[in-house]
């Protein structure tokens, strides 16, 4: 990243009293955790764990169901810890600066780093709770994947409905291909960016629906738009700035009080 980059987006968020961060996969990657399309993404090293991801598969297939559930186990989710990236978006909240998180992100890792969970909006759900698809019920998925290691590759819900078993089928409370966002997810995605005075997208190529159009609604409502990713995106040519390169090396150089330009 030049210098010049370097001192143009950090002079755009120190002028900024209430900034909304819209996260992607990129943020994580350093926590060890793989994104989708990219050189080593977990859908370019392997097509057919794309599949997993579809919500009509999922239900219809109890193949995939069994697949997933054995992905889901040995994911690198579980050992992930929050990089330096997550820990300077946190150190905005701190500032009294960060109006709220929105995340494609499934991981918690923004709320480990230190976030108000009240402020991060998981928009795509977390990877810490299952839901039954029948009744409903909610659960940590640490107690589905115990099942899942001691041998039940396709749990089931084990909720009594009168004097039966659910038996409905378990999911993580991720949100798949397919499947519908929460009612009011957007609304409150759309309720910080258009009430932020700087929004900064931070690893995401902006190319995943509706999210995507929460870029285009804050520069509509006033916002100054800096958007840090490793490669192009789709909305480069709308931001105020566009800086290439690893987010957790540019984030805390970007964020800090005083940035480096050495």
């Amino acid at each position: 990243m030049s210098v010049h980059s370097l001192l143009a987006v950090h002079d755009l968020i120190s002028q900024a009293r209430s900034i909304c961060v819209l996260s992607g996969a990129g943020l994580s990657t350093d926590s060890g955790i793989p994104d989708f399309r990219g050189p080593k993404g977990l859908w370019t090293t392997d097509p057919g764990a794309e599949m997993l991801s579809s919500f009509d598969a999922y239900v219809s297939s109890e193949d995939v169901r069994k697949s997933a559930w054995r992905h889901r186990l040995e994911s690198p989710l579980w050992s992930a810890q929050p990089n330096s990236g997550h820990y300077a978006i946190a150190d905005l909240e701190r500032q009294g600066r960060l109006l709220g998180v929105i995340t494609q992100n499934i991981d918690g890792l923004h709320q480990r780093a230190g976030c108000n969970p009240n402020l991060v909006l998981e928009i795509h759900g977390s990877a810490h709770r299952s839901t039954c698809l029948k009744c409903g019920d909610e659960l940590p998925i640490d107690q589905v994947l115990e099942r899942v290691a001691a041998g039940e590759h396709d749990p089931r819900c084990n909720c009594a409905i009168g004097s039966e078993r659910c038996g409905g089928i378990l999911k993580s409370s991720t949100i798949s291909f397919g499947q519908s966002l929460r009612p009011d997810s957007m609304d409150r995605a759309l309720a910080f960016a258009t009430r932020c005075d700087l929004l900064l997208a931070v690893g995401t190529t902006l190319t995943v629906y509706p999210v995507a159009s929460i870029v285009p609604s804050a520069s509509e409502a006033g916002a100054r738009v800096v958007i840090i990713n490793q490669g192009p995106t789709a909305f480069d040519g709308l931001a105020d700035v566009c800086v290439d390169g690893a987010l957790s090396d540019v984030l805390p150089q970007v964020l800090a009080r005083k940035p480096s330009t050495s």
